[in-house]
């Protein structure tokens, strides 16, 4: 029996990295090949791993054709984790969108051009950050919620572009995995303006990094036991890891100080440093349909409170016998504070914007000046208290009805709801991959599948890819609003140019 021969990108990234490592545990049954750039950095993380048997190694670059059709010859599974992820893809968009989207549109084209497509089974990574601000109280969301990049997060955009080529690809054998924050050492080390985006009481249900490994390990044992079928393929999923790796950025910063003996955020964090909107994240009520296929959670939010630990090496110790002492708390704060103010001031920090009078960034983030003005200190900040109240969101079609007996019907209801309306004439009852035609609340024309309207929560790609539209759109389209206008006020108003 021939070994399976699994493509994998991105193997030196925070999600990719332990994957690699996991697959390898199977190295007698596979044989794996991972496209690297060939930069001193990974060639001193991949040097271990030289001569490993069943690991092929290539030097190359996702935006390089030849290099990916030269990858995905003979592939049974792509597993596309590659990326330029946030923080760095906000200060290079357009090369995000480079790397992001094309090498998924070469991937696509190459299996094509192999003719593949009976046998190579793609496996594309999404985000949450697909489905944009979920502040409370609408911080619980499922597949199929409205496809939502939040303003200025050109990350977003890329991976909704992407992940919308993948679905009306015509691939057979697809599969999108929307993944969350990724906890372990990349995220305790990591140190960026970007945190401070993310809102006091912003809201995430991660998943650790050797969870996702186990995942795509686990993906690919199952597909050599054909176990995996029309349940799997040709769907979108949230990857979370549960209850146990749900908290919001506050009850965050409450463990990870307390952890070093800080117990007055005051100390060290100052509220006007954190936007109050804008960033991405929410409580998932449908992640244990992924976890029930595969079986892959172990992890929760304390292993990434011992990972920051760890990554504090004798300062955390350090800073428990200072923080003990009489004005220690308030003295070790300050050390912290004063790090943090200096980060905030950084290029893409929130101060950086308030500084600047960037009133794009700034009404963004919090609204107004007025708005930012008007943020209380932290010791005086009301807190989001109601976690277990679910706000429902309609996807504007009977979803108890089995997906065998879609009609045009449900089509038509489904597109009205979204303020614009099908045009299509007919549909083949039941077909969630053949295109139709749509027209948009702004007069765009363009085609999408059920599949990615209704499952997947994306609507006009021309609105996705020239602005943020998001005030007018949500003025005219009835599904959208129900995840704008609890968080916006109706008489905001900005469009910003993608």
């Amino acid at each position: 029996m021939s070994k399976q021969r699994i493509f994998l990108t991105g193997a030196t990234g925070a999600m990719g990295f332990p994957s690699m490592k996991a697959l390898l545990e199977d190295k007698d049954e596979i044989e794996l090949v991972i496209l690297v750039r060939p930069s001193k950095e990974n060639k001193k993380k991949l040097k271990p791993f030289f001569g490993v048997k069943g690991l092929t190694i290539v030097w190359g670059d996702l935006t390089n054709y030849d290099h990916i059709k030269t990858c995905v010859k003979d592939a049974d599974i792509v597993l596309h984790l590659g990326a330029l992820v946030s923080p760095k893809a906000d200060y290079y968009p357009e090369l995000c969108m480079q790397i992001n989207f094309g090498s998924t549109e070469n991937i696509v084209r190459a299996i094509k051009e192999h003719q593949q497509s009976e046998r190579t089974r793609l496996v594309y990574i999404g985000t949450v950050a697909e489905t944009g601000d979920r502040m409370p109280p609408i911080h619980w969301g499922r597949i199929g919620d409205p496809v939502n990049a939040s303003f200025f997060d050109y990350y977003a955009v890329s991976k909704i572009a992407a992940e919308r080529h993948v679905i009306e690809s015509g691939l057979p054998y697809w599969v999108s995995l929307r993944q969350t924050g990724i906890i372990g050492p990349v995220m305790a080390a990591t140190e960026d303006p970007i945190m401070f985006h993310n809102c006091l009481d912003n809201v995430l249900e991660f998943a650790s990094d050797r969870d996702s490994a186990i995942l795509l390990r686990n993906l690919c044992r199952k597909e050599r036991e054909k176990i995996l079928g029309n349940n799997f393929w040709g769907h979108i999923f949230n990857i979370g890891g549960g209850q146990s790796c749900r908290a919001s950025m506050y009850e965050i910063f409450i463990e990870v100080f307390g952890a070093i003996g800080i117990t007055n955020l005051s100390h060290v964090l100052d509220s006007k440093w954190f936007a109050t909107k804008n960033f991405h994240g929410y409580y998932y009520l449908d992640s244990d349909k992924l976890n029930d296929i595969l079986q892959f959670r172990n992890d929760g939010m304390d292993y990434f409170y011992k990972a920051y630990l760890n990554n504090l090496g004798i300062l955390a110790t350090a800073a428990k016998a200072l923080t003990a002492l009489p004005g220690g708390q308030k003295m070790m704060g300050g050390i912290i504070k004063n790090r943090f103010g200096k980060l905030a001031r950084k290029e893409n920090g929130t101060l950086y914007f308030l500084e600047k009078n960037m009133e794009g960034r700034i009404n963004a983030h919090w609204g107004s000046r007025e708005a930012w003005q008007n943020i209380p200190p932290m010791n005086e900040f009301k807190h989001f208290t109601d976690w277990n109240t679910v706000i429902p969101i309609s996807h504007g079609y009977d979803e108890n009805k089995p997906e065998s007996e879609l009609k045009l019907t449900d089509i038509q209801e489904a597109a009205k709801f979204r303020g614009g309306k099908c045009l299509a004439g007919d549909m083949e009852t039941g077909n969630w991959t053949n295109k139709l035609k749509f027209g948009c609340a702004f007069n765009h024309e363009f085609e999408a599948s059920p599949r990615i309207v209704l499952e997947g929560g994306h609507w006009c790609p021309v609105c996705d890819r020239e602005s943020w539209n998001h005030h007018e759109r949500a003025k005219l389209d009835p599904f959208f609003a129900q995840v704008w206008y609890p968080l916006h006020d109706k008489s905001e108003t900005g469009c910003y140019v993608i």
